[in-house]
């Protein structure tokens, strides 16, 4: 039987990538294409995708010229139905809600205490 993967973008908490796999899940790092952390973000289609995706913020949020609007990585996730988790303290999920007001129903804003319970619910 195949594990559910996750993709998680450089900086996720250990302890929650530990929590994932001691929960029977598999943990696969993901590049914003800057950092070189792991398969590049834009490389996943429909044959190569991960069950959720987990993240920063500023991963994801970049200047206009950056390569990688995360307006992409949202359509990535909407073409291919993979939910991404990013992890925002509560006292900053409206300023991160503001600076990403297009998140598709994929994109989840999420205190990091809520990001493994959620994850799991998501992946059972």
């Amino acid at each position: 039987m195949t594990r559910k993967s996750v993709g998680y973008f450089e900086g996720t908490d250990s302890t929650l990538l530990t929590g994932l796999i001691c929960s029977g899940f598999d943990t696969l790092p993901v590049s914003n294409g800057v950092d070189h952390h792991g398969k590049n973000v834009r490389r996943i289609n429909s044959q190569e995708k991960y069950d959720i995706l987990i993240g920063y913020i500023h991963k994801l949020y970049a200047p206009v010229e950056y390569d990688l609007p995360y307006q992409e990585v949202f359509r990535i996730c909407r073409t291919y139905s993979i939910p991404l988790l990013l992890e925002v303290p509560n006292d900053l999920k409206e300023k991160a809600q503001e600076l990403m007001p297009d998140a598709p129903d994929v994109v989840e804003f999420l205190d990091p205490s809520e990001i493994l319970d959620r994850a799991l619910a998501l992946l059972a």
